[in-house]
């Protein structure tokens, strides 16, 4: 145990964020730089090294928690790195982006605020790049069997590691011009700077991994001409068919599915564009969905210099503090202050949007929208409710509603789907197709970072069994029913 008065005499303390009117002139990370470390032996003294850790339980990725929160306490940096990647390949991405479950679960939490567990994280891993422990690990001996990565985001990249690693040959195609999937496109600069993708993708290729882009499996290269390739493939394509909005209106110009207006925006950012060709700047703004990617929207919104920034949830506004039907150690839906949320705006609940009004030019121009309410277990409209608001442009972030079945790679498979349309698997994450395998969003539809790096791993170590008869790769810790998270 770290400290046996930790938690009684340290309070939790969090990371700082740089003030908003600073950050919103520019596209760096949210948080002061350095702000942590003179704080996170303090914060990792709290770990109570519980005899039952349910913060295992909590991360899907199994993460040593308590062991690395002690070596966190003494400053071992090196050791508590080592004791972080047991268990995830990319540390830098989940402990900027993850909403913590693993939080949610701290014993402390009871009855007190938490251990600050994933700003731990991500102090250890920025530390271990700092000091140069994070080095290429490349196999000992190669196996002389190959493997096709379809897809670069978490789960593509995790799996491509671990099968590098185990020694296989593998090649990660990724249909966008760069490497990262929604890590690079999908996740504002501002939540976590594009410069930690690339030094993870310059590991890799030291590694042996090998990467190709611009290739859209199933368009540009056909599935049976990449079987004849590879001994194995790992689809981890995600899940990128969005929710779509069908109300009068819809085809005004001005409303964009968010991963149409978020993508351009990190263009600019990569130097690709000046100015994004879906701007704000000017704009009266409407984000609808008032999940993660909405919140990505409204901060994006506000560094193009929105007039105004408004975010609508069908949804009532969750609670601050957890429901009886919520309780710990169980992932509760809570009311949460983004750092997009910190910056402005106003955010509208238990609203639904009705039609959308145009200009004489066919540019969208107000949003129409009724209050709705439960009614015999249906969201219904509420009578009087009607409004309109000022809307020049609309970001659906609805979320998503399966792997794109427009490419034709499901079909040149001749995958089966489950009941939810995403990719069927078995236990080794193999598709009906013998040695197709399928991780992340594209088998389990959309979910968290961890999940996907989780996934990834497992369906790589499914990967080896199939190719080797014997996995070289260590067994992940990997929950598959929900209810054995409580």
């Amino acid at each position: 145990m770290a400290d046996p008065k930790g938690f009684l005499n340290h309070g939790r303390e969090v990371a700082k964020s740089r003030p908003v009117d600073v950050r919103l002139k520019d596209w760096n990370e949210v948080y002061v730089p350095g702000s942590l470390l003179p704080i996170i032996s303090k914060q990792a003294s709290r770990c109570m090294d519980c005899g039952i850790p349910f913060c295992h339980n909590g991360c899907p990725l199994g993460n040593l928690i308590p062991e690395w929160n002690d070596f966190a306490y003494r400053e071992d940096w090196s050791a508590a790195s080592e004791r972080l990647h047991a268990t995830n390949n990319f540390p830098e991405f989940t402990g900027r982006l993850c909403p913590a479950p693993c939080e949610s679960a701290c014993v402390l939490g009871i009855n007190q605020p938490p251990v600050t567990i994933k700003n731990v994280e991500v102090s250890i891993i920025d530390k271990a790049w700092d000091s140069g422990d994070v080095e290429p690990q490349a196999p000992e001996r190669l196996s002389g069997k190959t493997v096709a990565v379809i897809g670069s985001g978490p789960a593509g990249l995790a799996a491509a590691q671990q099968l590098t690693r185990a020694g296989h040959t593998v090649a990660v195609y990724e249909r966008a011009d760069r490497i990262g999937g929604l890590l690079r496109y999908g996740i504002p600069e501002f939540k976590m700077e594009k410069r930690h993708i690339n030094r993870r993708i310059e590991q890799m290729r030291a590694e042996g991994t090998r990467f190709r882009t611009g290739i859209e499996i199933g368009r540009d290269l056909k599935a049976s001409d990449l079987k004849k390739r590879y001994d194995a493939v790992v689809i981890a394509a995600g899940a990128t068919t969005a929710r779509d909005l069908p109300v009068p209106g819809r085809e005004l110009k001005g409303i964009h599915q968010a991963m149409e207006y978020l993508p351009l925006a990190n263009k600019v950012q990569e130097g690709d564009y000046v100015t994004a060709p879906i701007s704000a700047e000017g704009k009266h703004v409407v984000v609808i969905g008032g999940g993660d990617t909405g919140a990505d929207c409204v901060g994006t919104a506000h560094r193009q210099g929105a007039a105004s920034v408004t975010q609508l949830e069908i949804m009532p506004r969750p609670g601050e503090d957890r429901a009886p039907h919520q309780p710990w150690p169980t992932f509760p839906m809570l009311y949460k202050v983004t750092s997009a949320h910190e910056e402005g705006g106003e955010r509208v609940y238990s609203v639904s949007t009705t039609h959308f009004e145009g200009d004489e030019d066919g540019n969208v121009q107000w949003l129409h929208l009724s209050e709705v309410e439960f009614i015999d277990g249906k969201l219904t409209p509420k009578p009087g409710t009607e409004r309109k608001i000022p809307a020049q442009l609309v970001t659906l972030a609805m979320g998503f509603t399966g792997t794109d079945r427009e490419n034709g790679l499901v079909e040149q498979f001749g995958l089966e789907l489950d009941e939810r349309g995403n990719i069927a698997r078995d236990a080794d994450f193999q598709t009906n197709v013998p040695g197709v395998f399928v991780a992340g969003d594209a088998g389990r539809g959309q979910s968290l970072i961890v999940w996907a790096i989780a996934e990834g791993r497992s369906a790589a170590r499914g990967c080896d069994r199939f190719l080797t008869g014997a996995s070289e790769l260590p067994a992940p810790i990997r929950p598959t029913d929900r209810s054995l998270m409580v």
